[in-house]
């Protein structure tokens, strides 16, 4: 399996998790200070270069809860503006 489609499925899986804080209410907002900071620094190491950079400055932002954009699969729209939209070659 080539090593971008792995990313996609990481990716799947990380906004997956980032999502389980809408099925335990209670619980949901605290998991938020634990996930945000975890999600932007493997989201970093995920992507190299720019695209790493902002896109753990962007997960960061939207797992804290930031502008109410907890909803946003940011490790798949990462993975959609790096593949599908610049077309890097390379992987």
């Amino acid at each position: 399996m080539k090593k971008k489609y792995k990313l996609l499925l990481a990716g799947l899986l990380f906004d997956g998790i980032g999502m389980l804080s809408f099925v335990i209410p209670a619980i949901g907002e605290f998991s938020d200070v634990i996930w945000a900071p975890a999600s932007a620094f493997i989201l970093f190491k995920m992507y190299k270069g720019t695209e790493g950079k902002i896109g753990g400055l962007v997960s960061f932002v939207e797992e804290a809860g930031f502008f109410g954009t907890d909803f946003l699969p940011t490790f798949t729209l990462t993975w959609v503006y790096k593949y599908l939209i610049k077309r890097d070659k390379k992987n």
